[in-house]
């Protein structure tokens, strides 16, 4: 039976001011590790889907003022082994980039359905360490504006 989740979704790269990024692993994937990204649902704003997803996904609690909208957008394929949460023939997914600088003492709490551990990297560490080449390229970006 295919899914219902919309191939609209959300990547917010949680820093502190010193770009440090907190990077997620994922429970159902060891060793994929990942920022903060979730499905838009319904008709929500996007920014309402990451002010959602950081508190769903990491407990922070935030509010769309905090929130750094790119208006940067990606479009990838969908990985095989997730396909089946999307209606039926839906291949891609156009991910939204956003960000959050909180202080490094943020307390963190994980959702464990979705979550295994988190741990906080320097920009270059942390995206070295994501599966996603536009989480990847996203820190890359964050890293660069950082050193301007």
């Amino acid at each position: 039976m295919a899914g219902t989740k919309k191939p609209v979704s959300v990547l917010v790269l949680i820093h502190t001011a010193a770009l440090d990024v907190l990077l997620l692993e994922r429970t159902a994937h060891p060793g994929y590790w990942q920022s903060v990204t979730g499905s838009q649902e319904g008709d929500e704003a996007l920014v309402a889907t990451a002010v959602r997803e950081v508190a769903e996904e990491t407990g922070i609690a935030c509010h769309a003022t905090e929130l750094k909208d790119w208006h940067l957008s990606n479009r990838f394929d969908i990985f095989a082994q997730w396909r089946d949460r999307y209606p039926a023939g839906v291949m891609h997914n156009v991910e939204h980039v956003f960000s959050l600088c909180v202080a490094r003492d943020t307390a963190v709490t994980l959702a464990a359905v979705e979550h295994a551990a988190c741990r906080w990297l320097p920009w270059r560490e942390a995206a070295a360490a994501c599966f996603s080449w536009s989480n990847r390229d996203a820190i890359l970006m964050l890293g660069a504006a950082g050193r301007q």
